[in-house]
């Protein structure tokens, strides 16, 4: 495949695997960066800067393929200053912003060689990204996993949408999980996809434990939530004990401090490094009801080009001329 992103990210096909709080380190990575995709390791869960900079060097010695580091900025995470100075230091080929404003991250990135992905969930935070000097903006739909936008609009609507608005690349997000969601993101004017929930689901996520892999195999379209909507910060979890809970305290009225424990880092480790879903909770995405089984990222990569080939000969059959 040859898209603005492939050649952007110098990638061989046009995927890029999401950021995954406490979950995208160098294994998982290293294997979507050398399957063809752009690999990414998650630069605020790491405890240091010189915690990520031992991890960009695991993923070197593991690929020679290109990779990026998600930096999921928020308002309630700490300082991303000293984090992305060792992203510039390595001279990482590709930095991702999600949640915050992206324009100071950009703005330090500007001098370097770094190409700039930002996460939106609207037409005004794509048009904005551009318009700061992002090269390329990942648009997700309502359908996603983690955090979303507060308009709720669907990837089939927001692609196309985003698409019109901005001439940089677009990559699409939510609701994906196989070949032919890719091709359908194609059709709607993408030049690429992101996925988290699905690479969740492979044997190189070495950290998510089987209780939470297992989630996402026996869930389906139905079994995720949206938590934190009350505050203003909607996203999506699969269905747990956990989750329900917070759930009801948000019905109940419960403001942020009473909250705060519940949605915490903590509790969301609780469940996709223990397993414990009576108090913990896990991002997924809609997409867990296309998730049957664990493949390496390798065999998923193939699978997606079988299918995707598999469209577009459909395609070509549909579209004949009579």
């Amino acid at each position: 495949m040859k898209t603005r992103v492939t050649e952007l990210l110098q990638i061989r096909y046009p995927i890029v695997q999401g950021g995954l709080a406490y979950l995208a380190y160098a294994e998982l990575a290293a294997a979507v960066s050398n399957a063809g995709g752009l690999g990414q390791i998650t630069a605020m869960s790491l405890p240091s800067p010189e915690a990520l900079r031992e991890e960009i060097h695991r993923v070197r010695s593991l690929t020679d393929k290109p990779f990026g580091v998600n930096f999921a900025i928020g308002q309630h995470n700490r300082p991303y200053e000293h984090m992305l100075d060792v992203a510039i230091e390595e001279r990482v080929e590709v930095v991702s912003i999600t949640g915050g404003n992206p324009e100071p991250l950009i703005r330090r990135l500007e001098p370097h060689n770094i190409k700039k992905l930002v996460l939106v969930a609207a037409v005004r935070q794509a048009q904005k990204a551009e318009a700061v000097g992002a090269d390329a903006v990942m648009a997700v739909g309502q359908e996603g996993g983690g955090h979303l936008g507060r308009d709720d609009v669907g990837t089939m609507v927001l692609i196309p949408r985003v698409v019109d608005s901005v001439k940089i690349p677009v990559l699409a997000s939510g609701g994906i999980g196989d070949g032919r969601g890719l091709m359908a993101a194609l059709s709607l004017g993408a030049d690429g996809i992101e996925m988290g929930t699905r690479f969740i689901a492979t044997q190189e996520c070495i950290h998510a434990h089987q209780a939470y892999k297992d989630s996402l195999l026996k869930g389906t379209e139905s079994d995720t939530s949206v938590i934190k909507q009350s505050l203003g910060t909607p996203a999506r979890v699969v269905r747990t004990p956990g989750s329900e809970q917070i759930l009801a305290m948000e019905r109940e009225g419960a403001d942020y401090e009473r909250l705060k424990p519940y949605i915490s880092g903590e509790r969301n480790r609780r469940f996709i490094y223990e397993g414990d879903a009576q108090e913990g909770f896990g991002w997924a995405g809609q997409v867990i009801g296309l998730i049957d089984d664990v493949p390496t990222v390798h065999q998923l990569f193939e699978r997606m080009m079988g299918e995707a080939e598999s469209v577009y000969r459909r395609l070509q059959t549909t579209l004949i001329s009579p």
